[in-house]
Parts: structure tokens; sequence; C-alpha cells
């Protein structure tokens, strides 16, 4: 086995946890949304830099992405606010809201 291969292979296991748990995130925000009662709405992983008209409600793989919920034109009545998800200074999901030393 040559010995590039290693690091190679840890960068591509890393990048495919980050994808992971910003989809996790991107569920759960969803599922309390859902929960709230509004039913027309968008939630999407956007590139930290990129621009939406969207209001942020957390951020996934440290940082480097982050999660934008968009309320659908013609949704009635006031939309909840979500609850903020973000991810531990690690990359860990929170957990009750906080994260764990």
């Amino acid at each position: 086995m040559k010995l590039w291969f290693i690091p190679l292979a840890g960068l591509l296991a890393g990048t495919a946890f980050a994808q992971d748990n910003c989809e996790a995130l991107r569920t759960q925000i969803e599922g309390r949304i859902r929960e709230a009662g509004l039913a027309q709405f968008s939630v999407t992983v956007l590139e930290a830099d990129q621009s939406t008209a969207g209001r942020i409600v957390g951020t996934c793989a440290m940082g480097k992405k982050k999660i934008a919920y968009v309320q659908q034109e013609g949704a009635a009545g006031a939309a909840p606010r979500p609850s903020v998800l973000t991810e531990c200074r690690d990359g860990s999901t929170p957990v009750d809201g906080r994260c764990k030393k």
C-alpha cells in the first residue's frame, strides 16, 4: 500500500462525514418546522460564502456550509422562527443545544 493513500482516505472520509452531518441537520430543521405547523418552506444547504434570501438557521461542515430556511410564496400565517442548530467547534452535533467538552 502506498503511504500517500492513507491521508487521502482520511480526507475523503472526513468529507463524507461532513456531508452526512449537513444532511442530518437539514432533516432535523425541516422536522422542527413541520412540527411547528408550517408546510410551505424549503431548507437548503449552501456554501458559507453563497448568498441567499432566506434566513440562516445553522451551519455544518465545520463552518464551510450554512443551512438556510426560506418560506415559499403563498404560505399562510406567520412563519415560526426555527430553532438554530449549529455545530460544535470540533464539528460534532450539539446535544440538547449544548456542546459537550
